[in-house]
């Protein structure tokens, strides 16, 4: 069963794909389980697909929505929950610390637009410690990035530095018929759950993202190269790791031996 779109004319420009699927919707809320207790921010609401599942929880619930054209309506459909609160700003500017009270952490959820879900995760994971966890649908290829392994095409950047933060799980795939106007690829629901305790607490993350940033520079090119004036060859040797290969076959721990080795 669908929802029928409502008369708001989705913006290309918002990267807006409104999800209709009332199963999709179920399947999303029940890997949730949003409990009365949580505190949910919800990025993206758009006309309010999954707010409805989220509201009648009685969870404190801050939405950040950019159109302004679909606050009044969601302010209409959901002001009468206690815990609700709208917040129209952009995602990519928006202070989600400052919602936190002492010790506590967010649930954060959203169906985020393609144009902005890498530089908006990257900014989540810099947050990692006020979030408990993440659910979000993003385009599959972005959900493949995040859940890659070493070996594969996907692994990356991204998947190697949400995995230093958090648990990832591809949970499900969404169809193009799920959404309206149905976009031209495929989506998934990927959860990310922040690591209560780090495996590496001696590594900093941001000589980490400095290696892995130069290590997949130019994915074709061995690691002597990409990495030349951050680590010699002969550096890389002692650590057991092979100066010809690509970055793409190193697993995520040895890229950590890397940088605990750059200020060594």
């Amino acid at each position: 069963m669908s929802k029928q779109p409502s008369s708001h004319r989705p913006r290309k420009r918002f990267g807006q794909n409104f999800l209709t699927d009332e199963g999709v919707i179920g399947r999303i809320a029940a890997a949730i389980n949003p409990q009365e207790a949580d505190h949910i921010v919800e990025i993206g609401p758009g006309q309010g697909a999954l707010t409805e599942t989220l509201a009648p929880t009685g969870c404190r619930l801050d939405v950040v929505e950019l159109d302004r054209d679909l606050v009044a309506g969601l302010l209409a459909a959901f002001s009468v929950y206690s815990g609700f609160k709208l917040h129209s700003a952009d995602a990519l500017k928006f202070d989600f610390a400052a919602l936190t009270d002492e010790g506590e952490r967010l649930r954060v959820v959203g169906n985020l637009p393609y144009n902005i879900s890498t530089p908006l995760i990257f900014k989540l994971l810099e947050n990692a410690s006020i979030i408990q966890d993440m659910h979000f649908m993003l385009q599959l290829e972005v959900v493949q990035r995040l859940a890659a392994t070493p070996g594969s095409k996907h692994w990356g950047r991204l998947g190697i530095m949400a995995q230093y933060h958090c648990q990832v799980d591809h949970l499900f795939d969404v169809p193009p018929e799920s959404f309206f106007p149905p976009p031209k690829v495929q989506s998934a629901i990927v959860r990310l759950t922040p690591r209560s305790e780090s495996p590496w607490p001696d590594c900093s993350e941001s000589e980490l993202g400095k290696v892995v940033q130069a290590a997949f520079a130019q994915r074709r090119k061995t690691l002597r190269n990409n990495l030349k004036g951050l680590v010699s060859a002969g550096q890389l040797e002692s650590l057991g790791i092979d100066p010809g290969a690509r970055a793409e076959t190193l697993e995520l721990d040895q890229f950590v031996d890397i940088a605990r080795g750059l200020n060594a």
